[in-house]
């Protein structure tokens, strides 16, 4: 199926600062260069969404790790495919490895995660599923993360939340625009190819429907 939004081709764009982005997309990902060939429709929104994902996710004061399993918590919550299948290659240099990705959606039974990992995913779990939050539950967060450090996981929840549940409407897919740069794709994801060969697996993550294990 085409994409219901039509991917701007990179040969009509003439800003040379929209070209070299889209150009690190396809290198580094997340965000991979389609998604970002649908905002480019209108630069101030292609421009919002890139300069917000380098200041909030890639940089900023929360620890980027624990972003980016917030980030792939809300992938396997609301079934973004499209995002549910990159990986932060920042991460991956800081250690986070595939199995780390594996136990999210019940993190809080996981011996995978630490106590800050746990306390911030709870955040993404009660901000996804519009769990009731209380005292115990704002305790624990300020136990573990700073003012400004709440305020920034909150705000990239709730930003890549919007985009995701956004993203999963549009039937766009990898290595349909700048193809043949791998950046950011999750294992058995690199190609056309091997994605389409994992999509197919019984065992695909996104075949089954997620569902909190917890309460916040």
């Amino acid at each position: 199926m085409a994409p219901r939004i039509s991917y701007v081709d990179p040969a009509t764009i003439t800003d040379p600062d929209m070209l070299e982005e889209l150009d690190r997309c396809a290198r580094e990902g997340t965000p991979r260069p389609e998604s970002q060939a649908v905002r480019a429709h209108v630069p101030a929104v292609f421009w919002s969404f890139a300069n917000t994902w380098r200041d909030v996710f890639h940089q900023g004061v929360a620890d980027h790790s624990i972003k980016e399993l917030c980030r792939v918590y809300v992938s396997r919550s609301v079934l973004c495919e499209f995002c549910g299948n990159q990986r932060s290659i920042k991460s991956a240099k800081a250690g986070l490895v595939e199995a780390d990705y594996m136990d999210l959606i019940n993190f809080e039974a996981s011996s995978r995660y630490d106590a800050k990992q746990k306390a911030a995913l709870s955040y993404a779990e009660a901000i996804t599923w519009d769990l009731p939050t209380d005292d115990a539950f704002w305790a624990r967060l300020h136990a573990h993360f700073s003012e400004p450090e709440l305020v920034e996981i909150g705000y990239f929840i709730a930003t890549t939340m919007g985009q995701q549940r956004w993203l999963r409407t549009l039937n766009i897919e990898h290595h349909q625009i700048l193809a043949g740069q791998d950046g950011s794709m999750a294992p058995g994801f690199e190609t056309a190819d091997a994605l389409q060969k994992s999509k197919a697996d019984p065992d695909y993550w996104a075949k089954s429907k997620a569902r909190p294990a917890t309460a916040a």
